[in-house]
């Protein structure tokens, strides 16, 4: 995009039930990016498959003046969640697939949260890197086996087609497309006006909660899973699992996934990590400690395996979740 000349369009295309949250957050990042001389550099338009009183996830209503004509004006086509559709099939229905499959090859396409249903139900995200909201992963995963779903990524990027993770992620897509049009000193301004760090470390895992062991899936190495759980400090090797189990290092590894679908090691490496994460947030003890009661042997090998597993370190993440 250039950085000269009339302001690039930016249309958002609305859905009945629309995230109120999700619409704001795309006006105002590109509503409030101004070139060097003080000029716009997008201009922001809503529309909607049939204009007028549009219900949102909250207690009111939007007005959309403008029907899907307006999407062949656009350079940007934004696609914000709808919880009441996204995920049903005939998510497309009413004309929405041939609105958006009939897009010229040079305006790009953009979806927040669960809105990257639509767009793979349209077929633009296939054998394309892609994200959606993380509780919303297996179902996307099931829906669309042609995706490459990156779990971690806060947004994806392919050039043409891009993808967010739930709400707030959409505010890193929008600025990333504002840092990409216009450049750094642009994007920056917008994230300090807006009140919101301009680049986010990390990703999506972070944000995930720790999942309960369960037992429903895996009855063959639920004892032993539970036994490791009773005692995440103590340090042990495979071949140790194996003789508490009554069973060969081969026969374990293939127990393990077949039913968790992980070996061992990596599952007991995830446990770890949650714990961590759990102490972390809950309470004040060092890392070196934290370690030592996650079965890390030390603050070095906590932060090499956290940091790995999460994708921040762990007192980025204690800031995050705890507070300075």
């Amino acid at each position: 995009m250039s950085t000269t000349g009339a302001a690039h369009d930016v249309v958002v295309l609305v859905r009945p039930g629309v995230l109120s949250m999700e619409l704001g957050l795309i006006h105002q990042i590109f509503g409030r990016a101004r070139l060097a001389d003080g000029t716009f550099g997008y201009r922001v338009r809503t529309c909607a498959l049939r204009p007028g009183r549009i219900a949102t996830d909250a207690d009111f209503a939007v007005g959309v003046d403008h029907g899907i004509e307006i999407l062949e004006t656009a350079g940007t086509v934004v696609v914000p969640a709808s919880y009441a559709a996204d995920e049903e099939p005939g998510v497309l229905d009413g004309g929405l697939r041939e609105a958006l499959t009939g897009l010229p090859s040079s305006t790009r396409i953009a979806s927040i949260c669960t809105a990257a249903f639509v767009l793979a139900e349209a077929g633009l995200l296939d054998r394309q890197r892609a994200t959606t909201h993380w509780m919303a992963f297996d179902h996307f995963r099931r829906r669309f086996p042609d995706v490459v779903l990156d779990p971690d990524a806060l947004f994806t990027d392919n050039g043409r087609v891009l993808t967010s993770g739930g709400d707030a992620c959409g505010i890193d897509m929008c600025l990333h497309l504002v840092r990409r049009d216009l450049g750094s000193a642009v994007a920056n301004e917008v994230a300090r006006r807006t009140i919101v760090p301009p680049f986010r470390r990390g990703g999506q895992t972070q944000y995930i909660p720790r999942a309960a062991p369960g037992t429903d899936r895996a009855p063959a190495v639920t004892e032993l899973r539970e036994h490791l759980l009773a005692d995440l400090a103590r340090p042990v090797t495979l071949a140790d699992l194996a003789e508490r189990a009554g069973v060969s290092v081969r026969t374990l590894s293939r127990r393990f996934r077949d039913e968790i679908g992980m070996s061992p090691l990596e599952w007991m490496l995830r446990q770890r990590v949650a714990v961590a994460r759990e102490l972390l947030e809950t309470t004040d003890l060092p890392v070196e400690q934290i370690a030592g009661r996650c079965g890390f042997g030390s603050g070095a090998g906590l932060r090499r395996h956290f940091t790995d597993a999460v994708g921040v370190s762990p007192r980025s993440y204690r800031s995050t979740f705890r507070g300075p």
